[in-house]
């Protein structure tokens, strides 16, 4: 497909590709261009145009996809907890990578909840749980104690004795 791009210089849209090299992440391609008119040179950028993601969220209503919403709520679950704000914000790109694999225009919020609790469920137990309780909405301790017991018995602890 033929790209109309005027001349910075003589705004003709003449030109003719030179060089043509992707980024690192092979998601932008720098063009240098010459003008057939006026024989100047230039550089373009081409970025390919995505589609915001956006999240239905549980009234029905849509929001723009927010990776620092997801970074803030684990923030919150971390906190106090021996785990670096690296390897969230790794953990956020993550998950926003299996989004945009996953889905071309709309996530149920409560896919995204589910992924943010697995990524949590293995690096720490105890912010996994901070989560959960929030965007499970638990109402009393028995749902609580529901989350609780595939982790101790997973850990070796059950009913606050160790298994043998």
């Amino acid at each position: 497909m033929c790209q109309l791009v005027r001349c910075p210089y003589c705004k003709a849209n003449n030109d003719r590709v030179i060089d043509s090299r992707t980024s690192q992440e092979a998601d932008v391609i720098r063009r240098r261009r010459e003008c057939l008119e006026c024989k100047g040179r230039f550089t373009t950028y081409e970025k390919v145009g995505e589609t915001p993601l956006r999240v239905v969220k549980k009234d029905g209503t849509r929001v723009p996809f927010d990776r620092d919403k997801i970074l803030r709520g684990m923030l919150v679950a971390c906190e106090k907890r021996p785990v670096s704000t690296e390897t969230l914000e790794a953990l956020v790109s993550d998950i926003e990578s299996q989004l945009h694999e996953m889905f071309d225009k709309e996530v149920a919020s409560k896919y995204i909840g589910h992924l943010v609790m697995e990524a949590l469920r293995e690096v720490d137990q105890v912010a996994y749980v901070r989560f959960a309780s929030v965007y499970r909405e638990f109402k009393d301790i028995n749902q609580f104690l529901d989350e609780l017991k595939p982790l101790l018995g997973a850990s070796g602890v059950v009913d606050g004795a160790e298994k043998s």
